[in-house]
């Protein structure tokens, strides 16, 4: 269990940068001074890996790859690999607090061929290094080579059917013909891992630690279902037979239908869940916390029809509980989880989350329903757990109360004293850093005030989600002040001890 402590939820999408998305740069490292100065411990930050069609960080290319968009261009151009006018000629999109993935993808790919092209020579002995202690980059490489070859369309799609089953003389005769193009997304991986290396290394030095989600479902258009497709439920031709979803629930009438292949659970048994180990191990190289997402999938899962159009029709299928839960904790020592538990939690969830002894969720803005007892009211709060005011799936705190149920609105007003809505916001931030929760966290745009313009997420939608950033300036000492009070009144950590002034030359000499 971690000590009492509390951080701020943000993407690295979401960071601002003059290249039109966040990445691992100057300002995530002022983020982080950031979070120092204002006394969090933790930055939660969504799925990092590259994002596919739609542009979903929970829908990766890759269980292991970094994202190439967050990568730091300025210290491309500090390092040599390329000029500053290469990057400032591209078009980055013309929204500051709005991602443009249309516009970064026609131009980071161009500018970091660019400085493969001219640092692969003088990095290459520490590159050879990453690539060997690292077996997922040689296949993750492989696959985006090879879908680039084939117009970025999904493996399942590729014209070869040879390749496309991954069969040895076929993936030797890609690896020979795409040599380069193999070597360049091996590169923007080594890249991306030693930026990511130093912030996360500044963030320790800072005091702060980083919580990863971890999407229990991977995409089907990845290197990993492409590579090992023993471990999913797929016919003889590698086409998913059920898909993940949830069923109809508070978001959303029809359900939402993921999409993801399913596991094949028995075979992954058999294999003492290798595969599973060798993801977490990963997770565990990036971050400090893994907040597994969709908890109650491990106890049971809902499969639909690969043929169906919504999520209505599906089934709870038995998954593999406390097996699995068991041997990440045997493996994982040293490896902080949290339990994404939300959703319809069964008698049957809630006893594996008491075996894993996972701390598990309590959300402010699903705590108000009236007609109902609620775990995640305050006074039901436990201390192993995680309070938030909302996630990334959640409208801000203001969009909330603007848009929200009204009688959960006014639920919360009388539980909380307030008579006029307007201070609200407050009474609810200062409610969830009071929790007995071990830990809380809040999204920046609840601090900041920011409406539902500010939404990262709306689940079972597509169009503009993951888009949202901040601008330049937003992130102030003032701000910083401000939550550091509220964080030592309620004991989430220490008030920074100032440091003693300086003695003037006339002192010295008198003393």
């Amino acid at each position: 269990m971690v000590k009492r402590s509390s951080g701020i939820l943000l993407p690295i999408s979401s960071l601002p940068s003059p290249y039109g998305i966040g990445t691992l740069g100057k300002e995530a490292y002022d983020f982080i001074d950031f979070l120092k100065n204002s006394g969090q411990s933790w930055w939660q930050v969504l799925p990092i890996g590259p994002t596919s069609y739609g542009d979903s960080p929970y829908q990766s290319f890759s269980i292991f790859a970094g994202n190439p968009y967050f990568i730091d261009l300025d210290e491309l151009v500090e390092k040599g690999l390329l000029n500053k006018e290469e990057i400032e000629e591209r078009f980055w999109g013309s929204e500051e607090d709005h991602v443009d993935y249309g516009a970064i993808f026609n131009s980071r790919f161009d500018v970091l061929r660019l400085a493969a092209e001219r640092g692969l020579a003088g990095d290459r002995r520490a590159f050879d290094l990453f690539v060997r202690e690292n077996p997922w980059v040689e296949t993750y490489a492989q696959f985006m080579a090879i879908k680039s070859y084939f117009g970025m369309k999904s493996w399942t799609e590729w014209d070869d059917e040879d390749i496309r089953m991954r069969k040895s003389d076929a993936v030797r005769k890609y690896t020979e013909k795409l040599h380069g193009d193999i070597l360049f997304y091996e590169y923007i991986q080594f890249l991306f891992d030693g930026q990511w290396s130093r912030l996360k290394e500044y963030a320790h030095k800072n005091g702060v630690s980083i919580i990863g989600d971890v999407p229990i479902y991977v995409a089907l258009d990845s290197a990993d279902v492409w590579a090992e497709p023993r471990f999913f439920q797929l016919d003889e031709k590698n086409v998913p037979v059920k898909v993940a979803g949830v069923p109809p629930d508070a978001f959303t009438e029809d359900g939402q239908l993921w999409g993801n292949p399913l596991y094949d659970w028995d075979a992954m048994e058999k294999d003492g869940f290798g595969w599973w180990i060798r993801r977490i191990d990963g997770a565990a190289k990036r971050y400090d916390m893994v907040r597994f997402d969709h908890f109650r999938g491990l106890e049971s899962y809902w499969a639909v029809p690969a043929t169906e159009k919504t999520a209505k029709n599906g089934k709870w299928v038995k998954g593999p509980g406390n097996k699995l839960v068991s041997i990440l904790n045997s493996w994982f020592h040293g490896l902080k989880f949290i339990a994404e538990d939300l959703g319809y939690i069964t008698p049957e969830v809630a006893e594996l989350l008491k075996d894993s002894a996972w701390p598990g969720m309590r959300v402010m803005e699903f705590a108000w329903g009236v007609d109902s007892y609620s775990d995640y009211l305050p006074h039901n709060h436990v201390k192993n757990s995680i309070c938030y005011i909302g996630t990334h799936d959640n409208d801000t705190l203001i969009g909330w109360i603007e848009s929200g149920d009204r009688k959960e609105v006014e639920h919360a007003c009388k539980y909380l004293g307030v008579k006029d809505i307007k201070d609200l916001p407050d009474a609810l931030i200062r409610c969830a850093m009071s929790s007995v929760s071990m830990l809380f966290i809040a999204q920046i745009q609840d601090y900041l005030g920011i409406g539902s313009e500010g939404r990262v997420n709306t689940p079972g939608t597509a169009g503009n989600n993951w888009t949202w950033r901040l601008k330049s300036g937003q992130i102030t000492d003032a701000l910083a002040e401000k939550i550091l009070e509220l964080t030592v009144l309620y004991q989430r950590c220490d008030r920074p001890k100032k440091k003693a002034p300086e003695k003037k030359e006339t002192e010295k000499e008198e003393n």
